[in-house]
């Protein structure tokens, strides 16, 4: 499981996802949840994640996001989450719209609509919306600040993480050529 951390961390990277030590990553287990470190990049050393046990005690150094990965393991069956910063999907989400409408093939298929939630970063109350938008969908976009994705696994996770910004480029993109 540490390697995939590595893994999935270097193809955000790889993609543009996320930029220095932005973003981070958990994986449910047994005990609660292991999960990045806070300031650690995340193509880096699968030393640096740490469990947290999901009834909120904070583990010291765990990411400052963990009040949204606690409550989103609460709420829903997702098994893993990518919270990344994904440059197209950011800007798409501070246009104002409370969900965005993909038009690509992809999109289409597996998000039709990404909805577009608001709090500040590492609040309850980011916490609260992002976990009640992702029991219903795998992916949701924090205004001005990222995607939140989950997913059976790290891997899925991920995949949502890149469409999303797929699906947000190519508006802009379509709207670019208008």
């Amino acid at each position: 499981m540490r390697a995939d951390f590595t893994r999935i961390g270097k193809r955000l990277f790889l993609e543009h996802l996320v930029g220095g030590n932005f973003g981070n990553m958990s994986v449910r287990a047994n005990e609660g949840y292991f999960i990045t470190k806070t300031g650690s990049y995340l193509d880096a050393d699968p030393e640096q994640i740490v469990l947290m046990p999901l009834n909120g005690r904070v583990t010291p150094s765990a990411s400052s996001e963990w009040r949204v990965h606690t409550a989103v393991y609460n709420a829903s069956q997702h098994q893993a989450i990518v919270h990344a910063h994904p440059p197209y999907a950011v800007a798409l989400s501070l246009l104002g719209d409370a969900e965005i409408t993909t038009i690509d093939s992809e999109g289409k298929l597996l998000a039709p609509t990404i909805q577009v939630v608001d709090g500040p970063c590492g609040s309850q109350q980011l916490a609260d919306v992002v976990a009640k938008g992702l029991t219903s969908a795998n992916i949701v976009i924090a205004k001005g600040h990222g995607t939140f994705a989950g997913g059976k696994d790290l891997d899925q996770a991920y995949l949502y993480t890149s469409l999303a910004e797929h699906c947000c480029k190519v508006l802009h993109l379509t709207k670019t050529y208008r």
